[in-house]
């Protein structure tokens, strides 16, 4: 048989039927995951919704004329945006956020660094009771803050420095317990093979931990400055406490600023300011979630 022969029968021979596509796009995979766990999908929107709800009463009220205050209607009459301008005059706005913004960065940038030489110590460094004061600092997580504010207070007041900001220097200097912790964890992951090398190169301590550890955990230091960032402006008791009406932060400037003659508090100017105190978390935790995320995430490899 010749080959021109098995080429015409091999052409001529029935070929298996292929399976046919289904017609119509096909699903994506946020609806594949939707149909296999309606019920987690379900649970997210409705957890979802009540997280914002909140958040839109808050940018209901902001908006609100002051002539609808108090009016038994869902959505004012008419929408004021001017509310966001006269919150910023109605009180020193923008002097008590800068304010807050320096002591935020402040005892953020003090806490980072100091936190993570100390959990670099207890990674890396060997000594007689290392175990036990790890420990310890463990143990003080446990402690609610507000039951050593007033020892601490008494402290800062016998050495003059209340009315100042150097309790948060104090403070960011000396660290915080949760972010040692997530720094000793990191540390610790990491091989002996970088430390040696860098030890037989004739580096010492700190050129280690500032030349080889700190650059690996950038995303730790990310995170350790939201968190400490966030922790200050948020805090309301601290600056109260401890500083003055000339240089207090916006957490107590809001609290107390937006009362009008008779002492009652202008709930639409008080949204206002409230909506716009939130907006530098926001935006500092957008520019920071991916590497806010990773650094959880590293801390917990070992």
């Amino acid at each position: 048989m010749s080959v021109h022969e098995i080429s015409a029968e091999t052409a001529a021979a029935p070929t298996p039927e292929q399976p046919q596509a289904p017609a119509g796009p096909r699903p994506g995979p946020i609806r594949r995951r939707r149909e296999r766990h309606p019920v987690a999908f379900v649970v997210l929107v409705v957890a979802s919704v009540l997280i914002t709800l909140p958040f839109v009463e808050l940018l209901i009220n902001a908006l609100t004329p002051s002539s609808d205050i108090g009016a038994d209607r869902w959505l004012p009459s008419a929408f004021r945006w001017a509310n966001f301008t006269d919150a910023l005059h109605y009180i020193p706005y923008l002097s008590l956020a800068r304010n807050s913004l320096v002591l935020s960065s402040l005892f953020g940038v003090l806490t980072t660094f100091s936190s993570a030489l100390t959990g670099y110590g207890f990674a890396r460094l060997h000594g007689p009771g290392k175990k036990i004061l790890f420990g310890v600092l463990v143990m003080t997580m446990m402690v609610p803050p507000i039951v050593t504010l007033i020892p601490t207070y008494l402290l800062f007041s016998l050495y003059n420095l209340v009315g100042t900001y150097w309790p948060w220097v104090f403070w960011g200097a000396a660290g915080t317990p949760y972010t040692i912790f997530l720094y000793r964890q990191f540390f610790s992951s990491l091989p002996k093979e970088l430390e040696e090398a860098a030890i037989l190169d004739g580096a010492g301590r700190i050129r280690i931990f500032c030349q080889i550890f700190l650059p690996l955990s950038r995303p730790l230091l990310v995170t350790a400055f939201v968190l400490a960032f966030n922790a200050v402006w948020g805090d309301f008791i601290g600056p109260d406490l401890f500083l003055n009406s000339s240089n207090t932060t916006l957490a107590v400037g809001i609290s107390s600023g937006y009362d009008n003659t008779a002492g009652y508090p202008v709930y639409n100017l008080l949204a206002a300011g409230a909506l716009l105190y939130i907006v530098p978390v926001v935006v500092l935790f957008l520019f920071a979630q991916r590497s806010y995320v990773r650094g959880f995430a590293s801390s917990g490899l070992k």
